[in-house]
């Protein structure tokens, strides 16, 4: 699939932390049913010994995504990404080499790097990244050891990158506006998703959001790429 900046505008980012009984396909087909972008299979908490049952479920979301013809992004796992055949792999400053991804993923899968800081977004450009996550915006309770960025950190981000930034940590309906005059191609978001009563409508409206300071920074992104 082929890569384009408006598939960060809702980036849905897995949390089996929030099924509630509810089985993680069926939470992640009410998100693309409310216009999710793109969506990230992030599974930290089954640990090693249980890549079968991951495989199964990263199968099961490929089919989904690929029904809602949205990308299908795996966190820190090359091998499973390449199993499943999810369209991208995303690494961590602490995962797998940016570098050593994009070769093992080749040229025609997406590349997203997490970069806090100007110098590793530079890094993870020049090393073939796609996107950049960057965060956390509003802090998070997803990662003990986020610290949260700065909006000045995340606007220098955007402003010194090759690619376009999608922004993470703790956003949600409530300061989801805040990101406007950021430059940020999109928002990553995990609970404010997947917590909602309604996921549904809760992607619909963060999407509606996001459409409006995509538009607003409309001119800045002429100057860099064309959306």
């Amino acid at each position: 699939m082929r890569f384009h900046r408006n598939q960060l505008l809702i980036y849905a980012v897995t949390d089996r932390a929030w099924t509630k009984g509810r089985s993680l396909s069926e939470q992640v087909e009410e998100t693309l049913k409310g216009g999710a972008t793109m969506v990230q299979f992030r599974e930290k908490s089954l640990g090693q010994g249980n890549y079968d049952r991951m495989l199964d479920e990263a199968l099961e979301l490929r089919k989904l995504t690929e029904r809602y013809q949205v990308p299908l992004i795996i966190d820190d796992d090359i091998e499973l990404a390449l199993a499943c055949g999810a369209d991208g792999l995303h690494v961590g400053q602490d995962d797998m080499d940016a570098g050593l991804a994009r070769k093992l993923l080749g040229p025609d899968r997406i590349l997203g790097v997490t970069a806090k800081t100007v110098e590793q977004a530079k890094r993870a450009c020049a090393q073939g990244a796609d996107y950049l996550g960057s965060g956390a915006v509003f802090g998070t309770t997803t990662k003990a050891d986020a610290r949260p960025m700065t909006m000045e950190t995340l606007r220098s981000i955007c402003d010194c990158s090759d690619v376009p930034v999608v922004a993470i940590g703790g956003i949600n309906l409530g300061n989801i506006g805040l990101l406007e005059g950021s430059h940020v191609a999109g928002a990553a978001i995990v609970s404010g998703i997947f917590a909602a009563q309604d996921i549904c409508l809760a992607t619909a409206r963060l999407k509606e959001a996001m459409i409006k300071i995509r538009d607003k920074n409309s001119s800045y992104f002429q100057k860099t790429v064309d959306i």
